[in-house]
C-alpha cells in the first residue's frame, strides 16, 4: 500500500532490510542466514517490487558486496564516526545514509557529512533516531532536525527513536503504541 502511494505521488520508495545484523546485545542473538544469500534475497526483493533497497553495512569491506544490490548504504548509529567506514561507503558510488549516533549533537553531524563529500560523493543522507537519555531511554529534540538539514536531506526514524535499548533481558524494548503519535 505504502508503494502504491509513492508511486501515485512520484515518490521513491525504498525497503529497509539487513543483511547482517552485526550489532546484537547478546551473543545467542540471530543475526543473519549468511551475508550471500541474504544479499540474494534482497537483490530479489528489488527486482521483483520494483523497490530501492536500504541495508547497514558495519566494516569497511562489506560496502563493496552490498553495494552490488542496495541502492543506500546505511551507517549505523554507532559507527557514525567511523572514519574507514564511511569512506569505503562514500566510494561506492551509492547514497550513503548516516544515522545519528545516540551520544552525538546534531551540529556535529556535519563532519560525517563533510567526509563523505570530500571522498567525493554527494549523495549523503542524515537519519536521526534519538538520544541517549539516561541509561535506558531516547528522546529527540525536533530542533536538530531542522539543524541537520543545513547540510543534508534528513529522515526520521520513528521506530527506533522510540527503542528503550539493552532491556533486564539483553534484548532492546520500546514503546511501539507511541508511533502513530510521534508520527
Amino acid at each position: 500500500e505504502v508503494k502504491r502511494v509513492c508511486d501515485k505521488l512520484g515518490l521513491p520508495f525504498h525497503v529497509k532490510a539487513s543483511y547482517r545484523k552485526a550489532n546484537r546485545t547478546r551473543l545467542d542473538s540471530f543475526t543473519g542466514i549468511g551475508d550471500r544469500e541474504a544479499l540474494d534475497v534482497l537483490g530479489q526483493v528489488k527486482a521483483d517490487l520494483g523497490v530501492g533497497i536500504v541495508t547497514d553495512i558495519h566494516l569497511p569491506e562489506e560496502a563493496a558486496m552490498a553495494a552490488e544490490v542496495a541502492d543506500v548504504l546505511q551507517i549505523p548509529a554507532f559507527l557514525c564516526r567511523q572514519t574507514d567506514l564511511l569512506l569505503a561507503a562514500a566510494r561506492t558510488g551509492r547514497i550513503v545514509n548516516v544515522k545519528k549516533g545516540q551520544f552525538m549533537t546534531p551540529s556535529s553531524m556535519k563532519y560525517a557529512v563533510d567526509k563523505i563529500r570530500e571522498s567525493g560523493n554527494d549523495q549523503v543522507w542524515l537519519t536521526e533516531r534519538g538520544t541517549m537519555h539516561g541509561y535506558g531511554d531516547l528522546v529527540v529534540d525536533m530542533r536538530g532536525l531542522t539543524e541537520m538539514r543545513a547540510f543534508a536531506p534528513v529522515f526520521m526514524d520513528l521506530t527506533h527513536s522510540l527503542q528503550q535499548p539493552n532491556q533486564a533481558s539483553g534484548v532492546t524494548g520500546g514503546r511501539p503504541e507511541l508511533i502513530a503519535t510521534v508520527a
